[in-house]
């Protein structure tokens, strides 16, 4: 056995070094080329007396030459490796490679495969047949194939976002094993415990006993997250391991649905450490937008952690028509309600001002969910923007006391109620205390338990009519509604008609009061579907019996599309990834569910081998990597030697001495032959060639705007006159200086020094390449705006209908899409615009679509955070921009002048906007912040 890391995959080839022997006899009774002497008859005496003799037998060093030539070409066709896979034993029976491909395997899946590899090429070279299955795969039937086709099911194999449950592999193993007593088998486990991984490590030692060879993964490259938790002062996450080694950094970026980062956290496990947290201090906005926490440069499923609606903190403004009473905290309305909305919410309590100012205080907020605590009549202005509010999407809950008991009835309230109280208990009362009888199953409390030991002595009392059964979430022991709620246009309304501290009843003191509250305030920002307008249509929304799988992780952690087995999920609790519901997003984005690769409480664990037979070895760290091609460039070499000597033996020099030039090629080409080897053939490392830096000191030192050639010249030349007339309408304008406009391939340019690019679609020409793709959706993550001209507003009419747009934008990552709406951030960046012309009018500018807006809203534009990644357009701006040499305009609007005036302020709008983005949506709050700010 070599201590070398070493071996050959066609070993057999070396039995050809016993034949260098003879080849040795051969070399030395065979002379070399004899030398060839001019006869001229002047010379005869000159030369009687020969300065050189030629030998009659190959010189010692020129047989050694060629020999090791000889061996250098029977080590290569050997197939030598270096730092191979440790192969299996050399039995002559199958061979079974099992293989883990859950998330854990994904780091390193190349070595992992390598390895198997390996051992697959050993088996066929000795005519041995091979199983492969994958422990993440379902349970299957194993058939034994050749090397050749287990290599191609091989390369089909790839990580899964999930542990894998191993056991239900046992059965088919044993069938495969009781059908061919002499297989062998290799496991290339992961190293971990998950799994059922030691219960699956018994059963193969149990029926291979000393013929099962196993190889551990570096259990260090397995790294995860797990217990996201968005806390009142900041959002943590938990980052596991599974070796409890030294001390080890590592960053946690959070990003949202977009992918677009927004914050990293740098975190560490201390010695000895298996868990370290990581944490985030963000405003609660930002904290909200957070949909997925991943280890940077993890690369696996479990290295990431998606968040839903359900870790959203959401702000809930807290009122009460009760006196304050700081002495008393625990008598006060609010305490009960603060304490259990402090855990998952963002509680804003009025302090120092009445209800009816709390109330506009908190609508001219946007809170999402008010709570009013025993409030009675309102002022007229602040029911009225509470109405506003409410039909405009807030949530209201409210509840019962003395004050509600004796206000005139309104239409804030899910259901009538009748005036005065209710008593129940006491030495006159005519019942006893009602105990909490059931939740609604068509309510959002319907999968919560009622507990037995909440009483009620007291509540307002509902007005009954045909609407009240259908409003009813929770009801008394005699049938009388407890909670009621219902929908009132975007908005829910939900009154508890009890108090919200002990007054009336004990329900505050329970831990059920907090998750009634949670599962409200869940509702809230949600879309209108969401929100129950009675029991009968919560039974759609709040309690879904599962939800349809929307985006789904790889086992490399990256977004893609819902495999054909996924499963919808259930919209209920926070289940770990499986097969059949694989770690993503399910349901609506404003409603649904995340599912994670590993529960809240997961914890990693190395795999315990103690105790079985099995023979343990370590994936090499370093991928296999074969020396044939640097052995055959050595034999070249030699032949190179060979040749030159044989030529000069054999009166090569003379020749070379009354020819010089010829003699000086000679020698150069032989040079640049030695001296070329396997890298020296190789192309340049990837980087930037002198022109590619000429290119990037010419679009950063100044803004420019760039198109994306075609291929078409005349659509190009009209592109680049276009831009050329926007950036000198820009320059004339604008306080921005902008240079002049340049080209660019998508498929070789760098975009990102671009703020925008103009992408004039040209009928029928070819989608790009995949790597192009690659490259413009980057772009468009990364903070930059494409706009895409179609140029055909006459023919194809408003809409996207080009085929060749709906071809190339097929294959990118686009948002949804709408038509530019009037108060969006473009009709107002720099000029205001009513539309958005061309050379053609008519034709829609379509964005990226932001969520719709309330009615009564103020604000003048919607705030959506950043800038559109594309436009689309059939209005040809650049045919509209485009100037010739003097000035002058190429190409006639379909109107009138006027119409290209328009079409340049069009076009300075769309650059503003890209640069600056959608500040202009938030100009309106100015005079509100300087006059808080006492300006």
């Amino acid at each position: 056995m070599s201590a070398l890391p070493l071996a050959f995959l066609s070993p057999w080839m070396l039995a050809a070094l016993l034949a260098l022997p003879a080849l040795w006899l051969l070399l030395r009774i065979v002379p070399p080329r004899p030398r060839r002497v001019d006869f001229p008859p002047l010379r005869l005496l000159l030369d009687v007396t020969a300065r050189r003799e030629t030998p009659v037998r190959t010189p010692w060093w020129l047989l050694l030459l060629r020999l090791a030539l000889a061996a250098l070409i029977i080590l290569a066709l050997a197939r030598p490796i270096w730092n191979p896979a440790e192969a299996a034993s050399g039995q002559s029976g199958p061979l079974l490679v099992i293989i883990d491909n859950g998330w854990a395997s994904a780091p390193d899946w190349a070595a992992r495969a390598a390895a198997a590899e390996a051992a697959i090429a050993t088996a066929g070279d000795a005519g041995r047949p091979v199983a492969l299955v994958g422990t993440a795969e379902p349970p299957r039937e194993l058939t034994l194939t050749t090397a050749g086709e287990a290599t191609e099911r091989l390369r089909v194999l790839a990580p899964e976002p999930f542990t894998p449950d191993r056991t239900p592999l046992l059965g088919p193993i044993r069938k495969l094993l009781s059908a061919n007593p002499a297989t062998e088998a290799v496991w290339i486990s992961d190293g971990l415990a998950g799994g059922e991984a030691r219960a699956f490590a018994e059963g193969l030692d149990a029926a291979l006993g000393g013929r099962l060879q196993m190889r551990l993964d570096d259990t260090r490259s397995a790294r995860a997250l797990a217990a996201a938790e968005n806390t009142p002062a900041a959002l943590t996450v938990k980052a596991l391991r599974a070796e409890a080694a030294g001390p080890e950094p590592f960053r946690v970026r959070a990003s949202d649905l977009r992918g677009r980062p927004l914050a990293e956290a740098e975190g560490a496990f201390a010695i000895g450490a298996r868990d370290a947290s990581a944490t985030f201090d963000l405003p609660i906005e930002l904290r909200n937008d957070v949909a997925r926490l991943e280890i940077v440069a993890a690369r696996s499923a479990g290295a990431v952690q998606l968040l839903d609606q359900r870790s959203k903190r959401r702000a809930v403004g807290l009122v009460t028509g009760a006196t304050a009473d700081v002495a008393q905290p625990l008598l006060s309305p609010t305490y009960y309600v603060s304490r259990a909305l402090k855990p998952f919410a963002d509680v804003r309590e009025a302090s120092g001002q009445g209800a009816s100012q709390a109330v506009e205080r908190f609508v001219s907020e946007k809170l999402p969910v008010i709570i009013l605590a025993d409030v009675g009549a309102l002022t007229r202005e602040a029911h009225a923007a509470l109405a506003g509010w409410l039909r405009n999407g807030g949530v209201l809950i409210r509840f019962a006391g003395p004050r509600l008991a004796g206000a005139p009835d309104d239409e804030l309230s899910p259901v009538r109620l009748r005036q005065g109280g209710r008593v129940l208990g006491g030495a006159l009362a005519w019942e006893t205390p009602q105990p909490l009888a059931s939740f609604s199953p068509n309510g959002p409390f319907a999968p919560l338990v009622a507990p037995s030991d909440v009483t009620v002595s007291r509540q307002v009392l509902a007005e009954p009519d045909a609407e009240l059964p259908g409003r009813v979430w929770a009801t008394l022991g005699d049938g009388t509604p407890l909670v009621t709620g219902a929908r009132q246009d975007k908005g829910l309304s939900v009154l508890f008609h009890v108090t919200s501290d002990t007054r009336w009843s004990n329900l505050p003191l329970s831990g059920a009061f907090v998750d009634m509250l949670r599962r409200i305030v869940d509702l809230a920002g949600s879309s209108p579907a969401a929100l129950a307008p009675d029991a009968a249509s919560a039974a759609s929304s709040a309690r879904r019996p599962a939800l349809p799988p929307t985006r789904t992780l790889d086992g490399y952690g990256a977004f893609r599309s819902p495999p054909a087995t996924a499963r919808p999920a259930p919209a209920e609790g926070r289940p770990a990834a499986t097969p059949d519901n694989p770690p993503g997003f399910y349901g609506p984005i404003d409603a649904g569910v995340a599912i994670n690769t590993l529960p809240a409480d997961a914890a990693l664990q190395r795999l315990d081998l103690a105790g079985l037979r099995m023979s343990v070895a370590q994936i090499a760290t370093e991928e296999p990597m074969p020396i044939a091609p640097w052995l055959l460039t050595l034999a070249a070499i030699a032949a190179i030697v060979d040749s030159l000597v044989v030529f000069l033996l054999g009166g090569g020099a003379a020749l070379l001495g009354r020819r010089p030039r010829a003699a000086a090629l000679l020698l150069a080409a032989a040079g640049l032959a030695l001296f070329a080897g396997p890298g020296a053939l190789r192309a340049e490392p990837a980087g930037r060639t002198p022109i590619d830096d000429r290119f990037a000191l010419e679009a950063t030192l100044s803004t420019r705007l760039a198109y994306v050639t075609t291929g078409d010249s005349e659509v190009d030349r009209v592109s680049k006159a276009g831009l050329e007339g926007l950036t000198q309408t820009l320059g004339q304008r604008t306080a921005l200086e902008p240079g002049a406009p340049m080209a660019v391939d998508p498929a070789k340019d760098e975009l990102s020094f671009f703020p925008l690019l103009y992408w004039p679609v040209v009928d029928g020409a070819p989608a790009p390449s995949p790597e192009a793709l690659a490259r413009i959706d980057a772009y468009m993550k990364q903070g930059g705006t494409i706009l895409f001209d179609t140029r055909d507003a006459l023919t194809s009419g408003p809409g996207m209908q080009n085929e060749t747009l709906k071809r190339l934008l097929g294959g990118l990552d686009v948002p949804a899409l709408e038509k530019a709406p009037p108060d969006h951030v473009l009709t107002k960046a720099f000029y205001l615009l009513e539309d958005f012309p061309g050379r053609y009018a008519g034709s829609p500018l379509w964005v990226e679509a932001l969520p719709p807006v309330d009615e009564g809203e103020e604000r003048p534009a919607r705030a959506g955070d950043g800038v559109s990644p594309i436009l689309i357009t059939g209005a040809d701006f650049a045919g509209a921009w485009a100037i010739g040499a003097n000035g002058e305009p190429l190409l006639p609007t379909s109107t009138d002048e006027r119409q290209r005036e328009m079409a340049y302020r069009v076009g300075v709008n769309i650059v503003m906007y890209t640069l600056t983005g959608n500040y202009k949506a938030d100009q309106v709050h100015v005079p509100a912040l300087l006059e808080r700010l006492g300006q």
